[in-house]
């Protein structure tokens, strides 16, 4: 009998999200969604709900390093997904890590605003980000302001924007690039997955609904879930996608607060 892949062990270093749409809570749905055992480091607490961000609390970096040794030193880890990290201590605890444990795997979603446009991420850690932890990462997965903030650039308003702002964050040292397009004024949603052998255009209806809280977390989460068992960026980001979008179109069976909703992690299931 032909041997199986083993079950992949997947990392997500990011926030708490107090109502369960996004940061750790949206990974670990995505990993159990996908097939993928997931293990988490806490970079910070968030008391928020559908409508917003009310407080942030973040824990000394020291302590963001323990988890990151504890889970390392004992568990084989496949990918690491990075979400919120706060401030620019808690990224350089981060990096360091990375570099003493060295994973396959890395994707980055540089998270920085929240959907109620609460910050997640000080400025002065910005740099930090884009200079200390990128240069590390297998794919990083800015949406259109976030990769404008990184490079101090403009806001991409059309595609070839897009391919020309993610060649420009590769060059700074990630193996590829994700550019979201879901900020374009369009009747699409295209995505712009930027690798050393080119730019491929991955294209996707615009779901007109409002549950869309997580929706970043969770497609960094499902490439990282995704990325063990394929081998291939281009596949797992094309998948991810395509689970993404489902999980938006059935986000109308949940109930959950009176603000932007999050989405159906396990719409294949109930």
């Amino acid at each position: 009998m032909a041997a199986t892949k083993p079950i992949p062990n997947v990392l997500t270093i990011a926030g708490s999200d107090s109502g369960g749409g996004a940061g750790i809570q949206a990974d670990l749905k995505a990993f159990s969604a996908l097939g993928a055992y997931g293990a988490s480091v806490i970079t910070a607490l968030t008391a928020q709900n559908t409508r917003g961000v009310r407080a942030v609390h973040a824990p000394e970096p020291s302590f963001v390093s323990a988890q990151l040794d504890a889970v390392f030193d004992d568990i084989r880890i496949d990918a690491v997904k990075i979400g919120m990290l706060a401030n620019a201590g808690i990224v350089r605890a981060v990096a360091d890590a990375l570099e003493r444990h060295r994973p396959q795997h890395v994707v980055l979603d540089t998270v920085m605003i929240s959907k109620s446009n609460h910050a997640l991420l000080a400025p002065e850690a910005v740099a930090a980000l884009r200079d200390e932890l990128l240069p590390l990462a297998t794919l990083v997965t800015p949406n259109l302001p976030e990769a404008a903030a990184l490079l101090g650039a403009e806001t991409a308003a059309e595609e070839d924007a897009m391919v020309r702002q993610g060649e420009a964050l590769r060059a700074l040292g990630a193996q590829a690039v994700l550019m979201k397009g879901g900020h374009l004024a369009s009747s699409e949603s295209p995505d712009w997955l930027i690798e050393p052998s080119g730019a491929l255009r991955l294209g996707g209806a615009r779901v007109p609904l409002r549950n869309t809280h997580g929706t970043g977390c969770t497609l960094s989460s499902a490439i990282a879930a995704l990325i063990p068992q394929t081998d291939d960026l281009a596949s797992a980001t094309a998948e991810a996608k395509r689970y993404l979008t489902g999980a938006i179109e059935a986000s109308v069976r949940l109930d959950v607060g009176h603000g932007v909703g999050p989405v159906h992690h396990f719409f294949r299931w109930w």
